[in-house]
């Protein structure tokens, strides 16, 4: 299924404000929330942004390297969620596919730090069926919450 990051915002939580990425599915109401950290966060918002801050930090440092080894970034899958011993939640697993000038390739990586790497090359976002089902949440909940860069530049 096809996605796109609709937003990067923070949620309140009885443990504190925890930043989230809501991912966007094509021709689905409900959204994909993943809760991340705030550096992964800042870092994503600022991809979406195309904001250039001078010297690269590692988002941007990943992505020169792969580029500079003749490679790009082709895609993003959210591949699985795996549950936790408790039966709430769960982490979510990506895999980060790489065109080389040999093969494609798929990496094992972290949603959050694919997902800031698909927000500098507008590559493409997908999520499984499987992600889709267990993930989903009403897209109003998020609504109201405050965008990562309001609250980034309250820490």
């Amino acid at each position: 299924m096809h996605a796109s990051i609709d937003a990067v915002r923070v949620a309140g939580t009885p443990q504190g404000p925890v930043p989230v990425v809501v991912l966007a599915v094509d021709d689905e109401e409900d959204v994909i929330p993943i809760f991340i950290g705030f550096d992964e966060a800042t870092s994503i918002a600022r991809g979406l942004e195309a904001e250039d801050i001078g010297r690269p930090l590692t988002h941007d440092l990943l992505l020169d390297v792969i580029e500079e080894l003749g490679s790009r970034i082709d895609r993003v899958v959210v591949s699985e969620i795996e549950a936790r011993a408790d039966g709430r939640g769960g982490t979510y697993i990506a895999d980060l596919h790489v065109k080389t000038p040999r093969e494609e390739v798929v990496i094992d990586a972290r949603p959050s730090d694919s997902l800031a790497l698909a927000a500098r090359t507008n590559a493409t976002i997908e999520v499984t069926e499987d992600v889709f089902e267990d993930g989903r949440d009403d897209s109003e909940k998020f609504d109201e919450l405050k965008d990562i860069r309001t609250v980034a530049g309250e820490r």
